[in-house]
């Protein structure tokens, strides 16, 4: 409920923050951003940047560098999201 609050619209637009990327009705799109940004919170913890650019410069190099490379997925058969790629494009090279 407190996601679909006018209070809570008002504030993301205060903020100039674009809201969830799922629907409403559909728990499958919000699942997967959900756990994405709890692991987000875990790790990189209570950070306070000094300017919004250095945040986005740490978030993004916590997901290119972290978990794109290293944390593993159970959804991808406990491998990387960079293995993944990999492997599916290697074999789109041996379809070719």
């Amino acid at each position: 409920a407190q996601y679909t609050s006018r209070q809570f619209h008002a504030a993301l637009a205060e903020l100039d923050i674009r809201q969830s990327v799922g629907r409403t009705g559909s728990c499958f799109d919000n699942a997967t951003a959900e756990r994405f940004f709890a692991v987000l919170k875990a790790e990189i913890g209570t950070t306070v940047w000094e300017t919004r650019v250095q945040a986005r410069q740490d978030v993004f190099r916590w997901i290119a560098e972290h978990y794109n490379r290293e944390r593993i997925h159970s959804t991808i058969g406990y491998i990387t999201p960079y293995e993944a790629r990999t492997r599916y494009r290697q074999r789109l090279g041996l379809a070719a």
